[in-house]
């Protein structure tokens, strides 16, 4: 060992740490050969906190200030050290400082489809995204868990632990939401709620405060999501029957705009024969089915507009054969639908 190392231990005074980046969660103090010299300064900024490791085991806990590190101010260390006088030297110990900052604009999503069941589909695949944020609460469960004696510790590498846990809970919170997929876009808010419920307690464990959790979109597959759309046209459109006749009179005017080549007057020949055909059905006038007619004296049926029952022979009222009403003797068209008797 230097001259100056040497030195540098013994001119160890101060100890803080200014986070150079948004996303350290954890830093370790570097300290020569891991000794901290009696009565060294710590200094904890709001937003920090600092955690004492004696032996790869959390000791004390400094919040937001300036600290002496001394027998007074390390009861815990004392007493795992057993220092009846205290301690004069300097003392081999680790600081962690410990980021508590909220944690924002964290990604997440679901790396592959997620199959559900549904109540309208009977199963359906969806993909979510979104984006949350958290905090450190509870540093010694972090360091424990998490972190533990790396010189760092960032939120790039708790991203995957994180997305993870909550594409795991995205089925459940959807079973108990009981909405049909078409619902959940009108009801991403309760939909979130839920979720965030379910991860916060596996967040809780790491030490972690989950501060917001956000559903940007809900999609389907691309097979799935043209399949939706199919069906949301038809509802569209409507009665097909005014949809075909909107079809056929466009296609009329493409054959028109475009009148060259027998493709073009194929088309547009077969789209006027089928628009003449439905507009044809559609002005043709809606007649009631005839009614069933009775012999006035045997009661058998017979046929519409008779004049003698086929059964007895007896001699029937005049009628119309397309409506049934009643026609006189000598009137050669029903009086009502025009039919000729």
């Amino acid at each position: 060992m230097s001259l100056w190392d040497g030195l540098r231990k013994q001119l160890i005074e101060v100890i803080d740490w200014t986070e150079p980046s948004d996303d350290l969660l954890a830093f370790r103090f570097p300290a020569q050969d891991n000794e901290i010299k009696n009565g060294a300064r710590l200094t904890v900024r709001e937003s920090q906190v600092a955690l004492v490791v004696d032996q790869g085991k959390p000791a004390d806990q400094f919040g937001a200030g300036l600290h002496t590190l001394e027998t007074a101010n390390l009861p815990i260390l004392t007493t795992l050290q057993s220092w009846p006088h205290g301690f004069k030297s300097p003392f081999k110990t680790e600081v962690y400082f410990f980021s508590q900052r909220e944690k924002l604009d964290q990604r997440w999503g679901t790396p592959q489809p997620i199959t559900l069941r549904d109540k309208e589909w009977g199963s359906v695949q969806i993909r979510m995204f979104g984006i949350f944020s958290y905090h450190l609460t509870d540093a010694a469960a972090f360091y424990r868990k998490v972190s533990g004696t790396r010189e760092s510790y960032t939120t790039g590498e708790l991203a995957p632990q994180l997305t993870g846990l909550i594409a795991g809970n995205i089925p459940a919170a959807f079973a108990g939401s009981g909405l049909p997929f078409l619902d959940m876009a009108a009801n991403q808010l309760a939909l979130a709620a839920a979720l965030r419920g379910l991860v916060a307690p596996h967040l809780a464990a790491l030490g972690l405060g989950l501060d917001t959790f956000v559903i940007e979109s809900i999609t389907l597959p691309e097979p799935l999501q043209k399949a939706l759309a199919d069906k949301q046209s038809m509802g569209i459109v409507g009665d097909l029957g005014h949809y075909s006749q909107y079809q056929s009179a466009q296609a009329i005017g493409d054959a028109a705009r475009n009148p060259g080549g027998l493709a073009g007057a194929g088309v547009g020949l077969a789209a006027g024969m089928a628009m003449a055909g439905q507009l044809a059905a559609a002005a043709a006038p809606a007649h009631p089915a005839p009614a069933e007619q009775s012999c006035v004296e045997c009661a058998k049926p017979i046929e519409a507009g008779s004049a003698f029952c086929r059964h007895c022979g007896k001699p029937q009222k005049r009628s119309c054969r397309q409506c049934g009403t009643e026609a006189a003797k000598d009137a050669e068209f029903c009086a009502k639908c025009g039919t000729k008797l």
